[in-house]
C-alpha cells in the first residue's frame, strides 16, 4: 500500500480499551472483597457478631464470583500481593481475632488449639504445593506426542486439577470448612464447631497430599528425561521421518499449519509434524501424521542425526532459526497463503533453501520485492490444498444468489487498505441485503478486532445487520437437524478427544496414541457428510454468519455464487473456481492504481468504500453475458496458481523428492569431507623396536 500508519492518525491502531460492561463487574468484585475484609476487621475488634458473620460470609461468596467468572482479576490481585492464600489467611485470622475478643476474656487458652491447627492446615497448604511442584515436573516431559504409540514411557493419568495446577481453588475448597467452622463457633460460642471444621480441612489437605507423595514413587510417574530421549531418538530411527512440517506460534495461528495437513499427508515418504509449543498440540486439526512437540533447543538438535531431510515451513516466527541451524536438513518455506500483501514477500524467506510459491505472480512478487531470494530459489508448486474447490458450474439456478463476504483483519500496521470490514463493510452489506435474491454468508477473520477495536465494532454491527434481515424474512425451515447432529457426533468421535479437565500433556499422550487404520479415510467421508448436512438444515433464504472452523472456508467458496473480499489470500484460493469475485478498495488509490498495485484484483470487481458498484455485479453473476471478466479470471488463475496440469499435490510432491534428494547429496558431501580432515591414524608401534633410553 501506498499510505502507511503515519499518514493520518485515523489510521493507526488504537489502545484496545476495556469496555465498560466488562470492566463494571471486575469494578464490583474488587469492591465486595475490600468492603467485606474491612467489615470483617471491624467486626473482629468491635466485636460484633452479626456484622463478623456477614462479612464472611459476603468474602467467601467474593471469592467464588472472583474464581468463577472474573479470573482475570485473581492475576491483578496476586501482583498487588493480595493473591488467595493472603486473602484466605487474612479472613481466617479475623475470625480468630473476632472469637478472641467475643465474650468472656480468658478464652486464650480455650482457643489456642484451634489457632494451633489453622497454622497447621496452612502448612499442610504450603507442603501439598511444594509436592505438586515435584510431581508437574516429573510429568513435563522433554518430548510431546500425538499419533505415535508412547505407552512404554508409564504415562498415566494426571491427578485433580485441584491438586496439581489450582492452588487458589484448592486453599478455597480445602479451607472452607475450617472458615465455616470459625464462624459457626463465632455465632454459637461453642469451640466444637471450629474444631470440626478444622478436622474436616486437615484431612482433606492430607488425603490430598497423599496422593500427590504415591505420585512420586518410581513406579507411579512417567519415564526420566534421559529416558524420553533415549525413547525418541529410537522412535526415529524406526519411523524413519523423510518430511516434516515445521510450525511454531500462538494459539491463533494454528491455521497456517492445519491448511498444509492434508497435502502432507498424501506424500510420498514419511511425514511428520514438528511442534515447539506444548498447546499447540492439541491446536493441529485431525490428522494421522505423527505429531511431536520439542520445546527445547537440545531436544530439537537430535533431529541432525535422524533420516529426515527436509522441513515445510508454512510461516515465519522466532524459534525458525533454531531449526535453521542443523546442517543435515533442507528447508523450504510454502507460506500460508497467496497474497499480494508485503507479508507474503517477507525478507526472512531468504533463509530458507527454497521458497515454494503458487504460480509465476509469487515468483514476479518476490523478484520485484528485491528481499534477497534469488530467484533460482523459487519453485512453482500451485496450491494443493485447493483440490476440494468446485469449479464454476454456471450462474445461479435457485431463488436465491448466494454471496460470501469474507473481509480479512486489519493487520498490525494499520493500514486502512487492510481490511474492508471497518470502512466498506456495513455499506458492503447493507447493498447486499437489500437485494431480496441475495443470500449473504458472512465469514469474517477470526483476528479481526484483534488489533483495532474499531474493526471489532463495525464487525458486531455487520452481524447485527444481518440478523435484523432474518427476522425481516419468512419461509420453510427443512427438518434436517436430526441428520446434522448424528453427522456432528459422528465428525466429533472421530477428529476430537474427550479430555478431563485437568488432563495434561502426559495423559493426553496416553489417549492420542496411534490412530487406527482407516481413520483419515473415515474423517473424510464423516467431514463430506456433514457439510451436505449442515446445508441441508438451513433455509435457503436464511442469511447466514459464518464462525468457527466448521464449515470451513473452502466449503463457503463451494455454496457461494460470488464471492466478495479484500486484498488477501482468500481472493487468490477462490480464483481455483473459476466463479465471479469482487474486491473492496479501501486503501485510499485508484481504481487503476489499485488494479496496478495488486495482481489479484486484475480479473476482480473492484468496489468502493459506498458499496455504489453492488448491484451491478450481482447483474453480472445472475447474467453471464454481461460478465466481462471471465477470460481475465481464466488467464488469473493460471498466473497466481499455476496450470491444473499436472496437479498441485503433484508438483508438491514432486518438489519434495527433489529437495530430499539434495539434501541426501549434500549429507554424503558433508560425510566426504569430515572423512577428509580427520587425519589417518599413525600405525601401530611395536614395542620391541623402541630403543629404550640410556641413562646419562
Amino acid at each position: 500500500m501506498k499510505r502507511s500508519a503515519t499518514d493520518s492518525p485515523k489510521s493507526r491502531p488504537r489502545r484496545r480499551r476495556l469496555p465498560l460492561r466488562r470492566a463494571a463487574p471486575r469494578v464490583l468484585v474488587t469492591a465486595l472483597l475490600a468492603s467485606a475484609i474491612a467489615a470483617q476487621a471491624v467486626a473482629a475488634f468491635v466485636p460484633d457478631v452479626p456484622l463478623l458473620l456477614a462479612a464472611t460470609a459476603a468474602s467467601v461468596a467474593g471469592e467464588g464470583v472472583l474464581h468463577r467468572w472474573q479470573r482475570g482479576m485473581a492475576t491483578v490481585f496476586a501482583k498487588s500481593h493480595a493473591d488467595i492464600t493472603v486473602r484466605h489467611v487474612l479472613r481466617d485470622l479475623l475470625l480468630v481475632a473476632g472469637l478472641l475478643r467475643v465474650g468472656e476474656q480468658d478464652r486464650e487458652g480455650v482457643y489456642g488449639p484451634i489457632v494451633a491447627a489453622l497454622l497447621l492446615f496452612y502448612a499442610l497448604h504450603c507442603a501439598i504445593q511444594a509436592v505438586s511442584v515435584l510431581v508437574r515436573r516429573t510429568r513435563t516431559l522433554p518430548v510431546v506426542t500425538r499419533n505415535i504409540d508412547a505407552s512404554a514411557l508409564r504415562l498415566s493419568t494426571a491427578p485433580p486439577a485441584l491438586l496439581l495446577r489450582r492452588p487458589g481453588h484448592r486453599l478455597l475448597v480445602f479451607g472452607l470448612p475450617a472458615t465455616f467452622g470459625l464462624a459457626a463457633t463465632a455465632a454459637t460460642d461453642h469451640p466444637a464447631a471450629a474444631a470440626g471444621g478444622l478436622a474436616v480441612s486437615l484431612v482433606l489437605g492430607l488425603l490430598g497430599l497423599g496422593e500427590l507423595l504415591l505420585r512420586l514413587l518410581p513406579s507411579r510417574r512417567p519415564a526420566g528425561e534421559q529416558q524420553v530421549l533415549d525413547w525418541f531418538d529410537a522412535w526415529l530411527a524406526d519411523y524413519r521421518p523423510t518430511v516434516g512440517l515445521y510450525f511454531s506460534g500462538g494459539a491463533s495461528s494454528a491455521y497456517q499449519a492445519n491448511m498444509w495437513l492434508e497435502p502432507l499427508a498424501q506424500l510420498d515418504g514419511r511425514p511428520v509434524i514438528i511442534l515447539r509449543e506444548r498447546f499447540m498440540v492439541q491446536k493441529i486439526a485431525a490428522t494421522d501424521v505423527p505429531i511431536i512437540c520439542l520445546p527445547k533447543v537440545t531436544t530439537l538438535m537430535r533431529l541432525e542425526h535422524s533420516t529426515l531431510q527436509v522441513l515445510i515451513h508454512p510461516s515465519n516466527s522466532g524459534k525458525t532459526s533454531q531449526v535453521l541451524r542443523i546442517p543435515t536438513l533442507k528447508h523450504t518455506f510454502v507460506n500460508h497463503g497467496e497474497s499480494d500483501k508485503l507479508s507474503s514477500c517477507n525478507p526472512y524467506a531468504k533463509a530458507y533453501d527454497e521458497v515454494w510459491v503458487a504460480g509465476p505472480a509469487a515468483r514476479e512478487r518476490y523478484a520485484l520485492a528485491e528481499v534477497g531470494v534469488d530467484d533460482r530459489e523459487v519453485r512453482e508448486i500451485g496450491r494443493p490444498q485447493l483440490a476440494a474447490v468446485r469449479p464454476y458450474a454456471g450462474p445461479p439456478k435457485g431463488t436465491y444468489t448466494t454471496v460470501l463476504y469474507a473481509p480479512t483483519w486489519e493487520g498490525w500496521d494499520g493500514n486502512p487498505g487492510n481490511t474492508s470490514v471497518i470502512e466498506a463493510g456495513e455499506n458492503l452489506v447493507r447493498a447486499l441485503l437489500a437485494d431480496p435474491g441475495v443470500r449473504l454468508l458472512y465469514k469474517p477473520h477470526p483476528l479481526t478486532g484483534s488489533v483495532d477495536p474499531r474493526a471489532g465494532a463495525a464487525d458486531l454491527r455487520i452481524r447485527e445487520l444481518i440478523r435484523a434481515a432474518n427476522r425481516a424474512r419468512s419461509g420453510a425451515r427443512p427438518a434436517s437437524g436430526g441428520e446434522l447432529a448424528r453427522c456432528t457426533e459422528e465428525l466429533d468421535r472421530l477428529t476430537t478427544a474427550d479430555f478431563r479437565t485437568s488432563a495434561d500433556s502426559v495423559e493426553r499422550m496416553l489417549l492420542q496414541s496411534a490412530p487406527p487404520r482407516g481413520r483419515a479415510r473415515a474423517v473424510e467421508r464423516a467431514t463430506a457428510a456433514w457439510e451436505a448436512a449442515y446445508w441441508a438444515s438451513l433455509p435457503e433464504w436464511e442469511h447466514q454468519i459464518v464462525t468457527g472452523t466448521r464449515p470451513a472456508l473452502y466449503a463457503c467458496f463451494n455454496r457461494a455464487d460470488l464471492l466478495v473480499s479484500d486484498v488477501s489470500s482468500v481472493v487468490s484460493d477462490f480464483l481455483a473456481s473459476g466463479k465471479p469475485y469482487a474486491v473492496a478498495n479501501t486503501s485510499g488509490l485508484g481504481e487503476d492504481a489499485f488494479r496496478e498495485a495488486f495482481p489479484t484484483v486484475r480479473a476482480a470487481t473492484v468496489l468502493t468504500p459506498d458499496a455504489a458498484g453492488v448491484p451491478g455485479l450481482l447483474d453480472a453473476v445472475r447474467h453471464p453475458e454481461k460478465d466481462g471478466l471471465a477470460e481475465a479470471r481464466a488467464e488469473l488463475k493460471r498466473h497466481l496458481l499455476g496450470p491444473d496440469e499436472p496437479s498441485s499435490q503433484e508438483r508438491f510432491n514432486a518438489a519434495v523428492q527433489a529437495l530430499c534428494s539434495a539434501a541426501r547429496e549434500h549429507r554424503v558431501r558433508m560425510a566426504e569431507r569430515l572423512a577428509a580432515e580427520i587425519p589417518a591414524p599413525r600405525p601401530a608401534e611395536d614395542p620391541s623396536a623402541v630403543t629404550p633410553p640410556q641413562p646419562a
